[in-house]
């Protein structure tokens, strides 16, 4: 059914006069009334009376009047939401991040989102490396950030920063701020797979084996047992850094070797990625900015830092 005549058939009900409504509408009258005609043959009925003077509706174009108005109102509804639909989905970036920078990371990078980028919806999902690379080729994600990542995949990546692994350990263990590397291999650790596989590749090649008594896969089920006090664990700078004064725990660097991480900001290879997903970019290059500024990815304190 034409939403058109729908509306031009509303118009000529309330105004009462086929004249006036072609005014109103604007169109010429014999068209109007040209489609006033094939409504009702269309319907089947007559809708319109008419009058010497105007035109009043029948007792079926009263039930048709009432329709009509709710099927462009419900038509209405339809196009709003199909616009709201399309505008979020091309304004909206996914963010792949891991579970040791997403408390870090996302809150100063969502308010800087939503106070200057208007009309940008930053989304996110949080995994691994190896998942979000997978997200990401597969198109689930739009962009992510990705601890040394393996060459020979089809993307783009820029190096954002190198972030030192400590030692974290409860004061109750009473390890020293700095470890010796022969000292750290006789200390019991809980590690995520994917922090074990970058440390001791880096060890390998100094002929040292860690202590590692389970892989756990949840840097929040690691922190709860380092704040137990039994177990330590190796994991970057960032993770803990907030912990240490009210959870009394120990930041100790390790020498004798310099382990990190390789923070990557990776994307799909584009030649015109979209503005939206250029501008969330510049933010995460920012955020990433400030956040080291303020000793975030270092042993040093916020104060150490100007």
């Amino acid at each position: 059914m034409n939403l058109r005549r729908l509306r031009n058939f509303i118009t000529v009900a309330d105004a009462g006069s086929l004249t006036a409504a072609a005014v109103a509408i604007p169109i010429a009258q014999p068209a109007l009334t040209r489609q006033i005609r094939e409504l009702e043959e269309e319907m089947g009925v007559q809708l319109l009376q008419r009058l010497p003077r105007g035109v009043r509706l029948t007792q079926a174009g009263v039930s048709f009047y009432e329709s009509a108005q709710l099927m462009l109102a419900e038509a209405a509804r339809l196009t709003q939401k199909l616009a709201r639909a399309q505008a979020s989905t091309q304004a909206t970036v996914v963010l792949g991040v891991s579970p040791t920078l997403a408390g870090l990371l996302l809150p100063g990078l969502f308010e800087t989102c939503m106070n200057t980028l208007d009309g940008v919806v930053l989304r996110t999902r949080e995994a691994f490396t190896p998942q979000l690379l997978d997200w990401l080729e597969r198109g689930v994600i739009d962009m992510a950030i990705v601890t040394n990542p393996a060459s020979g995949r089809a993307l783009a990546l820029q190096p954002l920063l190198a972030e030192p692994f400590a030692l974290v350990s409860h004061e109750s263990m009473r390890v020293a701020p700095h470890v010796m590397l022969h000292q750290l291999t006789r200390i019991p650790l809980l590690m995520t797979s994917l922090h074990r596989g970058i440390v001791e590749r880096q060890l390998a090649l100094l002929g040292r084996e860690l202590q590692v008594r389970s892989e756990i896969d949840s840097v929040d089920a690691i922190r709860e047992l380092v704040l137990r006090g039994r177990w330590a664990t190796i994991m970057p700078v960032s993770v803990f850094k907030e912990l240490l004064g009210p959870a009394r725990l120990v930041l100790s660097q390790i020498s004798g070797v310099q382990l990190n991480r390789q923070l990557v900001l990776a994307r799909r290879l584009e030649s015109q990625p979209p503005a939206a997903l250029t501008l969330v970019h510049e933010l995460v290059d920012a955020e990433f900015s400030r956040l080291a500024r303020h000793g975030a990815f270092s042993f040093a304190t916020a104060t150490d830092t100007p």
